[in-house]
């Protein structure tokens, strides 16, 4: 039976949203699935009721080398190894999903930060065909009007060793992703091919960097192929809003009413600060509704 692990990084500010998805995870996946939610240390006792049969929670430290080390009253991280730049929250994110990946034992896993909830029912077979995980992707979509895009293309190249190229680039970003640990490993060993460092230094070195266009360039131009690419897919299956206005009772439901049928998910990003009880009684009516 192909094994199907969800994996969410998350911290203390996110706890309401974060116990929203793991409820949406729960009802919407067989009880094969397991919920790996990754969270700071301080922050374990709050997360604690979370745990459960199928949800493990884990310190970040578990998937972070000894010498990263938190900077007391910041926000940032240092690796003793490499210390600048400092880590920023958002590489040291990106840094424990690449390493989560690659550890938990799992045919695929399927990366949700907690401003997702799923709202229909999803398996293994949503995301892994004929022994294949999924892989997003919408060619020639990055250019010039898209600069920090272009330079996760660029950051992403210098540490594959793949050679320089011009935009247009393919896109790989998307809300709902599913990654194959097989190739993950690969890729992080690629890396430290390459650059002669652990992959943690070298990815944590960066200021610009994007997880998703790692994975998507490795699979395009490092492993290539058919078999590489045989369940590729321009829909990330997740309805998913990016804006930073907030959304009112009104609007949420207009949005949720464009969701598409094969759709699993949706994403209302943490940074459009909605009101989470806007946010919940929406989904609630959805979830009522049946659609």
């Amino acid at each position: 039976m192909t094994e199907l692990a969800v994996v969410t990084p998350s911290f203390g500010p996110d706890f309401e949203l974060c116990a929203a998805l793991h409820r949406s995870v729960l009802a919407h996946s067989p009880a094969s699935v397991r919920h790996h939610i990754i969270v700071p240390r301080a922050d374990l006792p709050r997360f604690g009721e979370l745990r459960g049969e199928r949800t493990v929670l884990h310190d970040e430290a578990e998937f972070l080398p000894r010498s990263v080390r938190p900077l007391p009253g910041t926000k940032y991280s240092v690796n003793l190894r490499r210390p600048f730049p400092p880590l920023r929250g958002w590489i040291l994110q990106q840094v424990i999903k690449l390493a989560a990946t690659a550890r938990i034992p799992a045919d695929v896993v399927v990366l949700v930060d907690s401003d997702i909830e799923f709202v229909r029912q999803f398996s293994a077979a949503t995301f892994r065909r004929d022994g294949v995980v999924r892989f997003y992707r919408q060619p020639a979509e990055i250019d010039q009007r898209l600069p920090r895009h272009v330079r996760w293309h660029e950051v992403a190249r210098t540490l594959l060793g793949v050679p320089a190229a011009p935009p247009p680039y393919t896109d790989y970003v998307s809300s709902l992703l599913a990654w194959d640990p097989v190739v993950v490993r690969a890729m992080l060993q690629r890396i430290e091919s390459v650059t002669g460092q652990r992959w943690v230094d070298a990815v944590g070195s960066q200021l610009h960097f994007s997880e998703w266009t790692l994975y998507g360039v490795f699979v395009d131009e490092v492993l290539g192929g058919p078999a590489a690419q045989a369940f590729t897919a321009t829909d990330s299956r997740c309805h998913a809003y990016w804006d930073e206005t907030p959304l009112d009772e009104a609007s949420i439901i207009r949005f949720l009413g464009r969701l598409r049928p094969d759709d699993v998910a949706v994403m209302v990003s943490a940074k459009s600060r909605t009101p989470f009880p806007v946010r919940r009684a929406a989904l609630a009516a959805l979830a009522e509704s049946g659609q």
